[in-house]
């Protein structure tokens, strides 16, 4: 059986991280299962590392701060052909591995498989899929597609680790976020991505985010993006999401020159663009964005 790695990038949250190894470890695939745990800006938690048949090693973040640097740093310490990251606030489902191998196996020029998701928020669970089980590079320039979330990944270590494949994790990401986003386009740039539409990760949203509220993060991410992948602004429905989530952050941060024109780029390319009246709204007083953010999430729905 195919032997499968799964990194799980933790920053003090020891309750948390302890969920999400035991998950991994409950997996019923039938193959090798290796845990690491990789401590970013925090000490590294000894007591989670464990023997017997699915052993967990602990290590420190050896490459840049942040989860971007964390993953790597997991990838490289794992020699499993397969890799997987889960966030330390997510948790899989017991099939989860067994499902995705065999899409894998199914789908031999795949380099990456995901899987569909459950939001829990508020104590709240929302089911989100893809409706489809190959998601090509024209779907996720349209849309980030957020059921497709970083811990759903699982991967062929040797396409991650070559540069002229899908590469490593960008370090260079803007406080890591769209980091996971940027690692789907690049596996889709060279083959679809398969994936299995069954939420077979549970993944927490809320205030235990690290990113949630973190605008001029955001800002900067979603422009790194654009910088880095000239097709999302080739893409007029696509860039239209993208400007109305930057003339929303930027009104969420108070800047409100920048969000009447992020809001007016998202109009030229897409006036259908659902963001845009709504930082409009925000920049005229009419509603705080985090009202919004809370009523989306209820709805396991981001923006």
């Amino acid at each position: 059986m195919i032997a499968v790695g799964v990194v799980i990038a933790t920053r003090d949250r020891p309750t948390l991280v302890r969920r999400a190894v035991a998950a991994a470890r409950a997996q019923d695939y039938p193959g090798p299962v290796r845990v690491v745990v990789v401590h970013d800006r925090s000490e590294p938690d000894r007591a989670l590392a464990t023997g017997g048949e699915r052993p967990v090693s602990v290590v420190a973040n050896q490459r840049t701060s942040g989860l971007a640097g964390a993953r790597n740093t997991g990838i490289l310490a794992l020699d499993t052909e397969l890799v997987a990251f889960c966030d330390d606030d997510d948790v899989w489902a017991p099939g989860k591995l067994r499902e995705q191998v065999a899409a894998l196996a199914a789908a031999p020029a795949a380099e990456l498989v995901t899987c569909a998701i459950e939001v829990e928020y508020g104590g709240r669970g929302t089911p989100r899929l893809a409706g489809r089980d190959r998601i090509g590079l024209a779907e996720l320039t349209r849309s980030r597609m957020a059921m497709l979330h970083a811990s759903t990944f699982l991967a062929r270590r040797a396409a991650l680790v070559d540069p002229a494949r899908i590469g490593l994790v960008a370090e260079d990401a803007p406080g890591s976020q769209n980091e996971d986003w940027d690692l789907l386009l690049r596996a889709a740039r060279r083959t679809p991505v398969a994936h299995v539409d069954a939420p077979l990760v549970r993944v927490l949203w809320g205030r235990s985010s690290f990113y949630t509220y973190e605008y001029a993060t955001k800002i900067a991410s979603l422009r790194w993006m654009l910088d880095r992948h000239p097709e999302l602004a080739a893409c007029r429905p696509g860039a239209a999401r993208v400007y109305g989530q930057l003339a929303c952050w930027s009104a969420a941060s108070g800047d409100r020159r920048a969000a009447w024109h992020w809001a007016a780029r998202a109009v030229r390319h897409n006036w259908r663009e659902l963001r845009t009246p709504i930082a409009v709204a925000a920049v005229l007083g009419a509603l705080r964005i985090e009202t919004v953010l809370a009523a989306l999430h209820r709805r396991g729905r981001g923006l």
